[in-house]
């Protein structure tokens, strides 16, 4: 399979105000392969969202962000993490790389609708869409039906604005719109959240679709029955680091990091038996392992960080593993 983003060693901080430093990522080493999944799942706050901040240039100015996320076309490559905001702007996001976000409604602008959302994107995007104005107008009309009726989103919902929309249809709509340009490589953030069981699987079934098309996706999220229905390869991230990577088959069936053996055991499902303890503040981590004070399998040597070992595929970065 074609790797079309190679992230290596990524990290970011922020300062904050009187010396505080966040560690918001640690050492994060990924790939993204077109017609492959990669779920990205952990505790909420332990840097997942962070992560795709910083492939797209999202950050705020305090963030100081290390590594490389090379993005490659079989031709040449840009390193998504130096690359300057008039390249990301006008080359990559939206065109190479798709965002789905959290709380679609939260990024549509309330006053202009579903159908001006996805004509003004396309317009930008497809930028030949018709001459003169009429025939660009209805162009972009035809286009902006077509992608919706891409990821379900029906004609008749064009026509409304984001607050008249369901939050099966807000989803739809945001991920219309991450598709208009066709990018090779979608981000999907909590696609789920808010949504009820029925129309959070079809939205899990719509981008496993999109991932047998040829697409590459990376599903951010806590949901471990989420990554098992769509995923085929899944990290595992606790307090800035990814902790476990491997297929979805071998790390959810056969867990080698305990953390990961953990959040199994506190499905309802497993028994319901969760965690003890809390996961530490990203401005507070310890030196050592970060899960160390949760972990019955705990010991000396833990107050060093683990390095990663890989064994057939399967990385784990734990003294004792499993």
């Amino acid at each position: 399979m074609t790797v079309l983003v190679d992230v290596r060693d990524l990290s970011v901080r922020f300062r904050l105000p009187r010396g505080t430093t966040v560690r918001a990522v640690s050492g994060a080493s990924f790939q993204l392969r077109a017609g492959r999944c990669l779920a990205l799942v952990g505790e909420s706050g332990c840097g997942k969202s962070v992560l795709v901040g910083a492939l797209l240039g999202l950050l705020p100015g305090n963030a100081e962000v290390a590594g490389t996320a090379a993005l490659t076309d079989g031709v040449g490559r840009v390193d998504l993490l130096t690359a300057p905001e008039p390249v990301l702007a006008r080359q990559i996001r939206g065109r190479r790389i798709g965002l789905v976000p959290q709380s679609p409604t939260a990024h549509l602008t309330p006053v202009h609708t579903v159908r001006r959302h996805l004509t003004e994107t396309l317009a930008t995007l497809r930028p030949t869409i018709g001459r003169p104005t009429r025939r660009r107008r209805r162009a972009a009309d035809l286009a902006a039906v077509e992608a919706g009726a891409r990821v379900g989103l029906p004609a008749s919902a064009l026509d409304h604005y984001p607050h008249e929309l369901s939050g099966g249809m807000a989803q739809r709509a945001v991920t219309a719109l991450a598709l208009a340009g066709d990018p090779e490589v979608l981000l999907a953030d909590e696609p789920t959240t808010g949504l009820d069981a029925p129309l959070a699987r079809r939205t899990l079934d719509e981008l496993r679709h999109l991932v047998d098309l040829g697409h590459a996706v990376l599903l951010i999220t806590h949901d471990l029955d989420a990554a098992a229905r769509i995923a085929d390869d899944i990290a595992v991230m606790y307090a800035s680091r990814i902790v476990e990577t491997g297929p979805v088959e071998t790390v959810l069936h056969r867990p080698r990091h305990p953390y990961t053996a953990g959040l199994l055991a506190a499905l309802p499902r497993n028994g319901f038996h969760p965690i003890p303890g809390l996961p530490p503040q990203l401005d507070s981590l310890p030196d050592g392992c970060a899960f160390e004070p949760r972990c019955q399998r705990a010991g000396a040597e833990c107050a060093q960080v683990p390095l990663a070992a890989t064994d057939g595929g399967h990385l784990v970065a734990c003294h004792r593993p499993c």
